[in-house]
């Protein structure tokens, strides 16, 4: 693992710094899309007063802070790999390059030192029997903060909450009282805790770490301008009806409904996504300057 100059002297001097994932590079959206709101992402981050710490793997390396040329290789790159827990190792060994999950980047950012995550959506509990992703069992153990816009809309919702509930992760909604569903600002499904501001999230999760709580404080924050829940709900079960008769499934699952999702809606589903991640690092970035203040 390497870190970026710029990252270890922010973590050094106490600065606040935000981990940014990278599949939404490598396997989320399209070129040259993806490279655009990779320096989007890191500017947002920049202009509320963080340094941001997007994590990939670069040439069997960990790197925590991309440069610019490194940035651009990782969204250009073809190849790109996909790095979960489950497959790190051997692609460190195998000397490849990837773009590192949620699950991936939580376990990475705290063995780095950091304390703040900003990503889109989270895995979840899927509607198939036994698919569940990575995601809820690293937040459940990695004692991170995790700024996102609730659950991938594709998932069971309702499982995705009871899994959080039963694995311990903290869950804040940030000025809502009930769970977001990425696209959507709003689901049926009321959250135990509520924040009103970036100051309120950061004192929750000190609280959290003091008590030494395993796991990931997980701040859940609307889009501010999203897609009517039951909307989606309908495309997401199309979709669903439509993987299943084509015998989709596996890691094929995801790509292909979120791209469905896509066409369903008319490029809706995708403008709303790349709304919530820049108003996600946004707010990391605010919660992550919170955190350094003494």
């Amino acid at each position: 693992m390497r870190l970026h100059p710029e990252v270890a002297r922010a973590l050094a001097e106490g600065r606040p710094v935000v981990a940014l994932e990278s599949t939404v590079i490598t396997h989320g959206l399209p070129r040259p899309l993806n490279l655009a709101l990779a320096r989007r992402l890191e500017a947002v981050v920049r202009e509320a007063g963080a340094t941001p710490a997007t994590i990939a793997v670069m040439r069997g390396e960990v790197a925590v802070g991309l440069d610019e040329e490194e940035l651009e290789a990782l969204a250009t790159d073809p190849s790109a790999d996909k790095a979960s827990l489950w497959n790190l190792g051997a692609l460190l060994a195998q000397k490849k390059t990837a773009g590192t999950t949620v699950a991936a980047t939580t376990f990475l950012a705290h063995r780095a030192g950091l304390k703040v995550f900003a990503t889109g959506g989270i895995g979840g509990v899927h509607p198939e029997p036994y698919d569940e992703s990575a995601d809820l069992i690293e937040l459940s153990r990695t004692p991170l903060l995790v700024v996102s816009a609730g659950p991938k809309s594709i998932l069971n919702l309702s499982a995705t909450l009871e899994r959080l509930e039963s694995l311990g992760v903290g869950l804040l909604g940030y000025q809502t009282n009930h769970l977001p569903a990425f696209h959507s600002p709003q689901s049926p499904y009321p959250l135990p805790a509520r924040v009103n501001s970036a100051l309120e999230a950061a004192q929750a999760f000190r609280a959290a770490r003091s008590l030494g709580l395993p796991g990931a404080t997980l701040v859940l924050k609307p889009i501010s301008q999203g897609l009517p829940f039951e909307q989606v709900q309908r495309w997401v079960e199309e979709a669903t009806q439509e993987a299943a008769r084509r015998g989709i499934g596996g890691k094929a699952l995801t790509p292909f409904l979120l791209r469905r999702l896509s066409e369903l809606s008319a490029g809706q589903t995708d403008e709303a996504n790349l709304r919530l991640l820049e108003e996600n690092a946004r707010l990391a970035a605010e919660i992550a300057s919170a955190l350094a203040q003494p």
